[in-house]
């Protein structure tokens, strides 16, 4: 492999095999282990984010090893995000992996990262669950019912399996139903467990142990004056300071912690918190990594509300991209 004559052609790993590889229970685990190391070595810019219209975003997400020796990669996730491709029943956001030796520069594999965002995305929400969500919670509210709902639901059932009850709310309410039904048919939950869709948002938003979002909205769905003490509500959707899933009640309310501080400056739930006074950068409950590393303590009584607000980053890309490699080149 000296020479690039005759290094060998980068492996593409398709989608199947990239969903036979990954499970949210053993991801959320790679990232317990590896997130506090791969935050040390790991060169992470400011994601690259451009308007290519009105509506339609591409974002650039670099990130290499400063120790080859731990984790001798170099990767870019492309993404192209284009909501109203709902309406074409395409996903909203697309996009590819490429992952290169971090020693010689070679390119070693490419592989689908609208996959590989799916996952990653729901298992960074699982995992702030197992330190947020209260050790018994039984009912998980899904708000949104796209193609990150499913994997949230996953995750949270992989890190929470005291959950018996899953609702699912959409703007669209047969789509909630149909996700519903879609799941329950699966046949891969426990028999005991409940999915359900459901059309008032204000009526079952109270009853979630744990509430969960993923939607384009710029309008707030989640009311803080709705959530239970004790519940714990998780944000996925908003990447930039328009978008927003809950009012500042549910800021006020709750305790805040972020995956990584780009949160602060990008999620419009915090922005404006910020802008309106509603809370101060100082009082954020701290990160992921802090959560993990046991630097802050999460969840401090049962009636606590906490809120984690994740925006994505490119050191749980570059971990989900190493999982899925390494696995297909031993196997």
């Amino acid at each position: 492999m000296s020479s690039s004559s005759s290094s060998p052609s980068p492996f593409f790993i398709s989608t199947e095999t990239l969903c036979s590889i990954l499970t949210h229970k053993t991801l959320i685990d790679h990232f317990q282990s590896n997130i506090p190391k791969a935050s040390t070595f790991l060169q992470t810019p400011i994601r690259h984010h451009y308007s290519v219209s009105p509506s339609s975003s591409l974002l650039l997400m670099p990130s290499w090893s400063s120790s080859p020796s731990y984790l001798p990669y170099i990767g870019v996730k492309l993404v192209t995000h284009f909501p109203q491709n709902s309406a074409l029943n395409l996903p909203g956001v697309q996009g590819s992996y490429v992952l290169f030796s971090s020693t010689n520069g070679q390119t070693l594999a490419s592989m689908d990262s609208t996959e590989l965002t799916l996952y990653r995305t729901s298992c960074v929400s699982g995992l702030a669950s197992k330190y947020l969500a209260r050790d018994d919670s039984e009912v998980l509210v899904m708000v949104g019912a796209g193609a990150m709902a499913p994997h949230l639901i996953r995750a949270h059932l992989s890190a929470r399996p005291s959950l018996r009850r899953v609702l699912i709310w959409n703007r669209t309410v047969e789509k909630a139903r149909t996700l519903a039904q879609k799941l329950r048919e699966s046949g891969e939950f426990e028999e005991g467990l409940r999915i359900e869709g459901c059309e008032d948002l204000d009526e079952v938003v109270g009853f979630g142990d744990i509430v969960s979002c993923a939607t384009n909205s710029e309008a707030p769905l989640v009311k803080g004056e709705k959530l239970k003490l004790g519940a714990h509500l998780d944000l996925v959707g908003s990447f930039k300071p328009s978008m927003m899933e809950c009012d500042d009640e549910a800021i006020r309310r709750g305790t805040v912690f972020v995956d990584n501080e780009a949160a602060l400056v990008e999620a419009g739930e915090l922005v404006g918190a910020f802008e309106r006074g509603v809370i101060g950068k100082d009082e954020i409950g701290g990160d992921l990594l802090q959560l993990i590393r046991g630097d802050k303590i999460g969840r401090t009584s049962l009636e606590q509300i906490t809120v984690f607000k994740s925006v994505g980053s490119a050191v749980v890309d570059m971990l989900a991209a190493q999982f899925v490699y390494e696995t297909y080149i031993r196997s």
